[in-house]
């Protein structure tokens, strides 16, 4: 049998826990157990029906070849006219390179940033492909650790005082996957004013739950700072905005230096990303929003429910999450390691979530719990790990 040889960078690379556990819990459902996944994040809504429309008419028209590999120049307008509409900043379609989902944007953003001796930013706990995808490329990633004191919120000077004449890319994300944190707009103001002093720093926003805001809170985008804008790479798409993950289709905003490069490494990458989904993301951003205003008051309402419920379980505690469809608990005082409730919870509550530790050592102590299943599966799903913990004490 023939030995491969593979490439060192390879055994840099991480995964995504939450398909990890999602894979533990289709196989438990197949024996029979039925399962509440609180693990992964992904809306329990259909996609709205005008928008699968779209997608559908797209195909019997005809378009089933390739598109421009920056994406369509209709749906590329569409995205800077909804910028626009939503936080005033004007975007040159120009600029804007459609992706199949988030992850390219960041792939693409680390890439051309990472190198051996460069160093990359990026928040702990914090989705968990950033680190993976800076080994990958051989920077050195630096945890910008959040506080549940702070709420989980970015701070500007912690940030700012671990810039390095090496730190080439700060990776930001509010509101955040896992812990729902917001960054306020005084944070983000006194960032900006100290990105100032290191201006060969490049930014990666992502804004993907930018939508998903609760409590009157308004999203602050970094676009909306033109004193940066030449060094700042936003990531947004329409998989939980719209309920579109499986769509596999998302956006960037990329600066004029690096638009280019971003293009040429989407050719040599995926090509172009499929024209029907294209068709749908254009219907998305010009129909009615209404279903996407109900859907996330739909997520304010089951925050509340599972916020309540946590902080009503022995050993366990949990700050309101302010965006996205994640809550953050506290598990520290049940005495058990983020790994060991969630594996206990899955095998004998049957009820999937994620490690909080799966997210960057800063996440050891809490579980990430998703609020995008349904009001009465929260509250079940409660119910179940509250009889596991009582039964160990």
């Amino acid at each position: 049998m023939a030995t491969p040889v593979f490439a060192d960078n390879l055994a840099q690379l991480g995964t995504e826990s939450a398909f990890s556990v999602l894979a533990r819990a289709q196989a438990l459902a197949a024996k029979g157990h039925e399962i509440i996944n609180l693990g992964i994040g992904q809306p329990n809504f259909p996609t709205p029906p005008h928008i699968v429309e779209a997608g559908i008419r797209a195909l019997r028209d005809g378009h089933h070849g390739y598109t421009p590999a920056a994406g369509l120049p209709a749906l590329r307008e569409a995205v800077a006219d909804d910028l626009y509409r939503r936080h005033g900043a004007q975007v040159d379609p120009a600029n804007v390179l459609i992706m199949p989902g988030g992850k390219p944007t960041m792939f693409f953003a680390v890439l051309m940033s990472g190198q051996k001796g460069a160093e990359i930013l990026f928040p702990d706990p914090g989705f968990p492909i950033y680190e993976s995808m800076i080994r990958y490329s051989g920077a050195t990633p630096v945890p910008i650790k959040l506080s549940e004191s702070d709420g989980f919120a970015l701070r500007a000077e912690r940030i700012l005082s671990q810039i390095t004449e090496r730190t080439t890319l700060i990776i930001l994300n509010s509101p955040a996957n896992p812990t729902g944190g917001v960054t306020p707009k005084s944070e983000i103001d006194a960032l900006v004013a100290g990105l100032a002093a290191h201006p060969h720093v490049m930014i990666l926003s992502d804004e993907i739950y930018s939508q998903m805001l609760y409590d009157g809170q308004r999203h602050v985008s970094l676009l909306d700072y033109p004193e940066i804008r030449d060094r700042v790479i936003l990531l947004d798409g329409w998989s939980k905005t719209y309920a579109m993950t499986g769509w596999r289709l998302g956006f960037s905003v990329w600066p004029d230096q690096m638009v280019e490069h971003a293009t040429r490494l989407a050719i040599n990458c995926h090509s172009c990303v499929n024209a029907s989904a294209q068709f749908a993301g254009i219907a998305a951003l010009t129909g009615p929003q209404e279903p996407v205003n109900a859907m996330v008051a739909e997520f304010d309402s089951r925050r509340r429910i599972i916020v309540e419920g946590l902080n009503t379980l022995p050993g366990v505690s949990c700050t309101t999450p302010g965006g996205a469809f994640y809550a953050f608990a506290n598990i520290s005082r049940t005495g058990l390691s983020a790994i060991e409730a969630q594996n206990l919870f899955l095998q004998e509550a049957f009820v999937a979530t994620i490690a909080g530790s799966s997210f960057g050592a800063a996440g050891e102590g809490f579980l990430r719990l998703s609020y995008a299943n349904s009001a009465e599966a929260i509250q079940s799903a409660l119910g179940r790990i509250r009889q596991v913990l009582n039964s160990r004490s």
